[in-house]
Formats: C-alpha cells, sequence, structure tokens
C-alpha cells in the first residue's frame, strides 16, 4: 500500500429533478494523493498521468481546483484553499 501525502475537501453539486422542482444537494467530499495516485470518490488518476494541477479563486467562497492529466483536465470545486495540496503535489513530482 502506498503512503498518503495529502487530501483535499471538496464539493460536488448534485442535481436531482422530478416532474415539478429541481433540487441541488452539496456533497462534501475528499480526493487523496497517494504516492502512486490520486482518488476521487469517482476517479482514480495513476501519479504519472497527472501533468500538473492549479487553482483559480473564484469569488469569497472557494474555487476550482484543476487536475491535469494526460486524458484532459479535471475540476474541482474547493471551498477552502488547496495551496498546499498543490504544493505537496508539486513537490512529490519533483
Amino acid at each position: 500500500m502506498s503512503q498518503l501525502l495529502a487530501k483535499q475537501p471538496y464539493v460536488k453539486i448534485v442535481r436531482t429533478v422530478d416532474s415539478i422542482t429541481q433540487t441541488n444537494t452539496e456533497e462534501e467530499r475528499t480526493m487523496y494523493l497517494y504516492e502512486d495516485r490520486l482518488v476521487t470518490r469517482h476517479r482514480e488518476f495513476d501519479f504519472h498521468t497527472i501533468n500538473d494541477m492549479s487553482y483559480r479563486l473564484i469569488g469569497p467562497k472557494g474555487g476550482l481546483l484543476y487536475v491535469h492529466t494526460n486524458k484532459g483536465v479535471f475540476s474541482y470545486m474547493v471551498k477552502s484553499s488547496p495551496e498546499q495540496f498543490v504544493q505537496t503535489f508539486k513537490e512529490y513530482k519533483q
């Protein structure tokens, strides 16, 4: 088993629609950075396929964490700064 390097909370907005209403529910989730992979609730990225991570502040309540991979860019909504998480990734990637 590989060692956990860092973890970062993120939020997923789950939209449910019935015949009358649309409801948005906010789910709290966590992503885990290991020595060999990055794991979210529904995805797992091999560490060597991740090219970079970046963060963009959007308003006063958080922003988007971008995971740049060989298969495209994946975005995750965060409420707290992922600066330490991104820094850990960049240090380990070197």
